[in-house]
């Protein structure tokens, strides 16, 4: 007898709504907990403070006292300055709430009963006024137009005793805005580009320095960088994480012996600098690392606009360049004007780029017009093999973007904008600690195949737009393509089994074949509810594996 659901494939239909939604509470609750642990990590490690004892107090005259610090000796000296209310001081603490928003605690100190105004000075020509009687704490919200290095001043005022006291605080905003780069080559492992030229050994790692190099600032927090494993002597997988941290249990290169392959990663910056790659194999294995934009608090930076998935390059179709591109030939595609993207003012471009039907062996550079070819690759292929990579590259001056097949064979070339960055882009990235939010292979809970797992990642928090997550794919049970994309519908309409199957776009994050494990980084929009879904577009389940390693914020 043929059971229904072989039946329902055969004729097309997909697992109904009420299967996607069966997942129990703790699988979606223990994704949302992390995304909790980071953000508030994050915001915990951007806290600035200035103590009571440097307000400096002067006299309705103009004359300035000693500040607090320096003790009864410097109370006595300034008697003169600022006789009344002696005690009158303010210890300031900013912490950051969002990408450019900040909560100030003014502890105010104050003789009791005497009447102080309170002014507060953002630096950015806005002030809040207060008004205290007595020793206050005074807690302060405020959002800066621009990410960035900021002065916010407190001052107190006590008309009584013709008194002020000021304290100032220097803050930096937890969020940053992209700069694109020209794909440069930062590490080579053969030829000794980065300082080494022998292969990454069992378990070592290798220290790639982001921060002053190659006209990336020092203050750089997060590097776009595409690794790319070169023939591995046993498999395993690579692990980016920020110089001077733990090594966290996530992954960003999956392979297997001998395998060339590239991931796209958008890694945190240690305060050193430098970027560490942990091999996490039994074998040498070989690393090239080419970065294409950096992440920093500068205001004059481009944010991020997420997009829903949508293609403007299919080479089978004749969509974007028609039939398969020849070896060591190049085309271009307008990306500026195209579909959600702006005419102009865009700076970058987020792609997803597949490779597919390759008659041979060889790679693909994506590059902005304008500029010749660079020594880099962002897709490396084998005959036959179809293979995905995310891509963030610098748009061309015309507004275009040139892709070159490297290979000597022809080769069919899929291209997919995810989003793109601008000066006019609000949204800010915030790195966060490289963070597993699921695997399902923790509750032997494989997505099956044309269904979609949904994970409520920001459903609490509309501020953010979207996240850059690692997606992986492990013990597939036939071919397929993952799809990330946004869910139209809440995470309370999930949970109930209320709301109905949505449809997929039309593009795909990563493609695999039985038995492979996959990874590539995606950079999901949130949508409307914050729920986002990974469709297994295969016929087959498959593991999946995600983790996060930052997010937009527009707030």
């Amino acid at each position: 007898m043929i059971s229904a659901a072989v039946v329902a494939a055969a004729i097309g239909f997909v697992p109904t709504a009420a299967q996607a939604a069966d997942q129990p509470a703790q699988r979606q609750g223990s994704a949302t907990a992390a995304v909790d642990s980071a953000k508030a990590a994050a915001a915990k490690s951007t806290v600035f403070h200035s103590p009571a004892e440097r307000t400096v107090r002067t006299s309705a005259s103009g004359k300035a006292a000693a500040p607090q610090a320096a003790g009864a000796a410097g109370r006595a000296a300034g008697a003169g300055a600022a006789k009344g209310n002696a005690g009158l001081a303010v210890d300031l603490r900013a912490s950051a709430t969002s990408g450019r928003g900040f909560s100030l605690a003014s502890q105010i100190t104050t003789t009791a009963g005497a009447p102080v105004r309170v002014d507060i000075d953002w630096g950015d020509g806005r002030t809040d006024t207060e008004h205290v009687t007595g020793a206050k704490l005074l807690t302060s919200k405020h959002t800066f137009t621009e990410v960035g290095k900021h002065k916010v001043k407190v001052t107190l005022t006590d008309q009584d005793n013709n008194v002020t006291a000021t304290n100032s605080v220097d803050v930096q905003s937890l969020g940053s805005k992209f700069t694109p780069h020209a794909p440069t080559r930062l590490l080579d492992t053969r030829s000794g580009i980065g300082g080494t030229n022998h292969p990454v050994t069992p378990y070592g790692v290798a220290r790639v320095k982001v921060g002053g190099n190659s006209g990336i600032p020092a203050d750089a927090t997060a590097v776009a960088l595409n690794v790319t494993v070169v023939s591995p002597r046993s498999g395993g997988h690579i692990t980016a994480y920020p110089s001077g941290t733990e090594q966290p249990t996530t992954s960003n290169v999956n392979f297997v012996a001998g395998q060339t392959v590239p991931n796209m990663t958008i890694v945190p910056v240690g305060a050193d600098g430098y970027v560490e790659l942990l091999n996490r194999s039994y074998g040498d294995v070989d690393l090239l690392v080419d970065v294409t934009g950096y992440f920093s608090p500068s205001a004059s930076a481009g944010g991020y606009t997420s997009l829903e998935p949508f293609r403007i390059a299919d080479s089978r179709t004749g969509q974007g360049t028609w039939g398969p591109v020849a070896g060591q030939s190049t085309f271009g595609l307008q990306v500026a004007g195209n579909g959600a993207v702006p005419a102009s003012g865009v700076t970058a471009v987020a792609l997803n780029v597949t490779v597919t039907a390759p008659r041979g062996a060889g790679h693909l550079t994506v590059f902005p017009t304008g500029q010749s070819a660079p020594d880099t690759s962002n897709v490396n292929f084998k005959a036959g093999q179809t293979i995905a990579n995310s891509v963030i590259v610098p748009v061309g001056p015309d507004g275009r973007i040139n892709i070159r097949n490297g290979a000597w064979d022809p080769a069919d070339v899929i291209v997919d904008v995810v989003g793109y960055y601008s000066p006019g882009s609000k949204a800010s990235y915030i790195p966060t600690t490289p963070t597993r939010l699921h695997d399902s292979r923790d509750w032997d809970f494989p997505v099956e195949g044309q269904d979609f797992r949904w994970l409520p990642l920001s459903d609490d928090d509309p501020a953010i737009t979207a996240f850059v997550l690692n997606t992986t794919v492990t013990d597939t049970q036939g071919s397929g393509h993952l799809t990330v994309a946004p869910d139209p519908y809440t995470y309370a309409q999930r949970y109930s089994g209320t709301a109905p199957k949505p449809t997929p776009p039309n593009s795909s994050n990563l493609n695999w074949t039985r038995g492979e494990t996959v990874p590539n980084l995606v950079q999901a929009s949130t949508g409307t509810t914050g729920v986002i879904d990974f469709w297994n577009r295969g016929w087959d389940r498959t593991h999946l594996v995600v983790d996060m390693f930052g997010f937009y914020d527009k707030s």
